[in-house]
């Protein structure tokens, strides 16, 4: 057996290793830098309750991209010296976000160990390569991400940190075999176990879907479907579950070969980025010869976001959470004694809230950041939630899940069409969708994100529309000069959040205008970015009268868009006059 000891290193602060509502995102070259991961990591576990470090089992993966194999085993020697007992590492170190939360709440040792947290190696959905992100973030035993009060106390052993442990003289692991591999220190025994990447979420996954009413939507020659990775972690998932589990044939999957640098692509499951499944699906600018399949998704990089579309259909993520809880309990068997209650983030646009009024559900709104829906599940408040920044979710982790919102979409369908498998016609996502505007009314909802603003400009835009919001009568004076056809504002704010669990208050979470005739324009900085800031601005419409629910979107919403843009003076403030993304 090797015996390795612990070397002690000095090390003086990094500025700005402050982690964001997803941990410390970077570009690989700053984490590249001597000490830099490994003071992150020595302040995280400086951060730590010490029975949480000392004999305990940490699970340490993530989405592959380029830096993670490196990273692995910097990890692995730091938590060997110290005292951490066992690391637990999905196979060549890759494990989806979900999954990691999955194995943290549900994986048991073959000695009987239990994980209390993990090291998640992800930019979500940043690019990866060696000029692009990196990203590490630390969850905790409940399988979600830290609470502020970790990651504060992690920022601030940053920037006093003096030292770090490693234990220099321990090999490095073979992590594409899967293997325990014991050592010895002077602490006593530590492991490192390698393992199936897939096995413990797709476990968890057939315990809340009827896998066999799914298999039998996807045999139906009707049906068709495509699911693409944008080359992430989701590949690995999308073969064992869509193709081995359900029977659907490989060449519906696309770039589900998960790659350090995800194809040289960017792996945002949204419609700008998204090129060759949006292609596939028929919308796409030029039409193409093939008949688009009926059902098409796609993931992030780690697998946490999704994309749903029908063929020629894009469904909102704000629809999308909401359809999924108007269906949950009779389509899925997980939820068939009822939901304890639904929740979004605030920028999300109100579809859920039309449900759960509907349906006398508990319902909250939250501030961005996935921390907030876990502490409702935590207390059993919570069984659906959603944001509009294509995450999606429920209670059997505590993160969003890409996967299980594309099984939930197959659930729905497969009860739908029951017993229409040999009719004609399908029951498709445009109609699901359609029939669900119709019965709660429609937010026509558009976000612009304006990506790698200059800092200062962004927070004085932001600054801006805080000082507006003083006089609502000067407000609305300048937005019938800009558009006579909007209605008035009425309330006027920037949001803050009291959690009705733990009582903390989350002050400035997003800046907010909200219109008489149920209209919401918000103004928010992003922190998940590497570099600059980006402004996102939500533009929200509410039609409840079912003869105007087919109108297009862009249409719909052009008299706020103009609005939104003018109000907030964004080009003068940024020099942008047209948004990076539009979803």
């Amino acid at each position: 057996m090797v015996v390795f000891t612990v070397t002690r290193r000095e090390t003086v602060p990094f500025e700005g290793q402050k982690p964001g509502t997803s941990g410390l995102r970077k570009k690989v070259t700053v984490f590249k830098q001597p000490n830099y991961l490994h003071n992150f990591v020595q302040s995280t576990f400086n951060a730590l309750p010490t029975d949480k470090v000392k004999g305990a089992t940490l699970v340490v993966s993530g989405d592959g991209r380029y830096f993670s194999k490196d990273a692995v085993q910097i990890i692995i020697k730091m938590a060997a010296a110290n005292g951490v007992r066992r690391v637990w590492v999905g196979q060549n170190s890759l494990l989806s976000t979900p999954a990691v939360s999955a194995v943290i709440r549900e994986r048991v040792g073959a000695d009987g160990s239990k994980a209390t947290g993990a090291f998640i190696l992800t930019a979500s959905h940043n690019p990866g390569g060696p000029h692009e992100d990196f990203g590490i973030k630390y969850n905790m035993e409940n399988g979600g991400p830290a609470p502020e009060a970790i990651t504060d106390k992690i920022y601030a052993n940053t920037k006093t940190l003096k030292e770090y442990f490693i234990a220099e003289n321990l090999p490095d692991i073979d992590i594409s075999v899967l293997s325990v591999s014991t050592f010895s220190g002077p602490e006593g025994p530590f492991d490192v176990d390698v393992f199936d990447s897939t096995t413990d979420y797709v476990k968890l996954m057939k315990s809340i879907f009827d896998f066999g009413s799914i298999q039998k939507l996807l045999s139906c020659p009707k049906f068709t479907f495509c699911y693409d990775a944008l080359h992430g972690v989701a590949g690995i998932y999308a073969k064992h579950i869509f193709v081995e589990e359900l029977g659907a044939n490989e060449s519906s999957l696309l770039n589900c070969t998960p790659k350090e640098d995800f194809g040289g692509g960017h792996p945002d499951p949204n419609l700008t980025y998204a090129k060759e499944l949006v292609a596939r699906m028929g919308l796409g600018k030029s039409s193409s010869q093939f008949e688009p399949p009926e059902f098409g998704a796609a993931a992030d990089g780690d697998a946490d976001r999704n994309m749903v579309l029908g063929k020629r259909f894009f469904v909102t993520p704000s629809d999308s959470v909401a359809i999924i809880a108007a269906n949950a309990v009779e389509a899925i068997p997980y939820f068939a004694s009822g939901l304890k209650g639904v929740a979004r983030s605030m920028p999300t646009s109100a579809a859920l809230d039309v449900v759960a009024k509907n349906l006398g559900l508990k319902f909250f709104e939250v501030p961005t950041g996935w921390k907030f829906f876990g502490n409702l599940m935590d207390a059993g408040l919570c069984s659906i939630c959603g944001e509009e920044s294509f995450g999606t979710g429920s209670d059997h982790i505590r993160e969003k899940d890409g996967i299980w919102a594309v099984l939930a979409w197959l659930s729905i369908l497969a009860f739908k069409n029951k017993d229409k498998l040999n009719e004609d016609k399908l029951v498709t996502v445009e109609d699901i969708v359609r029939k669900h505007w119709a019965t709660y009314g429609r937010h026509y909802y558009t976000r612009y994100d304006y990506e790698n603003v200059d800092a200062g400009a962004a927070k004085e835009l932001m600054a801006h529309l805080v000082n507006l919001q003083s006089s609502l009568s000067e407000v609305n004076r300048i937005i019938k000069e800009i558009r006579s056809d909007v209605s008035d504002v009425v309330q006027a704010d920037e949001f803050e959040y009291k959690d009705p669990v733990d009582g903390s208050v989350s002050k400035h979470q997003g800046i907010r205008y909200l219109f008489v005739d149920g209209s919401r324009l918000v103004f928010r900085l992003s922190g998940t970015g590497s570099e600059g800031a980006t402004i996102r601005v939500y533009i929200e419409q509410y039609e409840n009268d079912a003869t105007k629910t087919g109108r297009d979107s862009q249409e719909a919403l052009g008299p706020l868009v103009e609005v939104a843009i003018k109000l907030s003076k964004m080009k003068e403030f940024t020099g942008r006059s047209a948004p990076t993304v539009i979803t």
